[in-house]
Order: C-alpha cells, then structure tokens, then sequence
C-alpha cells in the first residue's frame, strides 16, 4: 500500500492567496499551532481545488486558505483549547484536516478584499453557520457564492462553518501524520 501523498498549494501552482492563520497568533488559541506554514493537501483534494479556483477566476474572485491539512497533533491542541465537537472534530475520531482532504477559505473580490461572510474565520459562533437566518442578504449571497464554487469543484459542507469545505467520503480515508508538514509549536 502506498503512503498518501500530500500536494503542496502555493499562490504561484495553484492561483490561490494563503493565510495561514494556525502558523501565527491570529487564530482561536491565540498561539502559533504550527511552527511552518506549509499548504497541503491530499491529491483528490488538490485536484478539486485547482477546479475551485478556476471557477473562482472566471467570476472574477480568488480563494483565501486558511488552512489545509492538519497534523493530528495540531487537531489535538485545538481539541485541547476548544473540546467542543460542534466546531473542532474529537482527536479520536479524527479531523478530515488530518485526512489531507478538508479545507478551510474564503473569497477575495479583484482588488483583494475578502468578501463579508458575516464573521471572521474561527469565529464558532451560531453566526458561523452556513445557512444562519440572522445575516445581511449580501453575506447570504457572499456564503451563497463560496458554497457554490466548492460544490461544483467537488467538496461539501459542513453545517457549523462557512469557511469549511471537504471531499465526500473523507471519514474513510486514514488520518495521516505527515513529518513534513512541519514541527508544531508547543501551546
């Protein structure tokens, strides 16, 4: 069996921008989670954002990562800091992050702005929800527009983040604890 093999997503192969926000403070903990920003993804998932993104462009929009694959450890510090599996997935079931095939992102209009989804990224809020009835028409819209481009690239959503975004199926794949995806930073 051969091991599964994570693609590296940059802005110069992949016409993304990327924002790591586990890498640096600016993330639910308030700590570094990861030592490096490394953008990975499982090859399925690669290939279904490089439809993404083309989708994207043709409308005129590039997709913000926030984070891609996870390493278990990482799920474990953000298990540790929010045990709450509404919003962060149990370490013993495992995240789809850790799968290589979940990915976190928003929209950038031309000029490189993030359109308003409502709330930040991490917010873990009922507001983060995708289909929440208390927003603005125009983050409806802007929400709308993201799960578009991510259904017809081939992910789905979950319920509780408008940022989050996998392949069907994941639950199925092993969780992989990939030493190349960088050292992680002690909490």
């Amino acid at each position: 069996m051969t091991e599964p093999r994570l693609i590296e997503i940059t802005p110069a192969t992949h016409g993304v921008d990327i924002d790591l926000v586990y890498a640096t403070d600016r993330n639910l903990t308030g700590k570094p989670i990861y030592r490096t920003a490394h953008c990975l993804l499982l090859e399925p998932a690669e290939s279904a954002l490089r439809k993404a993104v083309t989708i994207a462009r043709n409308a005129g929009l590039t997709l913000r990562i926030f984070d891609a694959y996870r390493p278990p450890q990482a799920q474990q510090a953000l298990w540790d800091f929010l045990p709450d599996s509404t919003y962060v997935a149990e370490p013993g079931r495992g995240s789809n992050h850790s799968r290589g095939t979940a990915i976190d992102l928003t929209l950038l209009d031309a000029d490189g702005n993030e359109l308003d989804m409502g709330t930040g990224f991490d917010a873990m809020t009922i507001d983060s929800e995708h289909f929440h009835p208390g927003l603005p028409g125009h983050v409806q819209r802007n929400r709308l527009l993201l799960l578009g481009i991510m259904y017809a690239a081939g992910f789905t959503h979950i319920a509780s983040e408008w940022w989050h975004y996998e392949l069907p199926g994941s639950q199925a794949l092993p969780l992989i604890d990939n030493a190349d995806s960088g050292p992680l930073r002690l909490m």
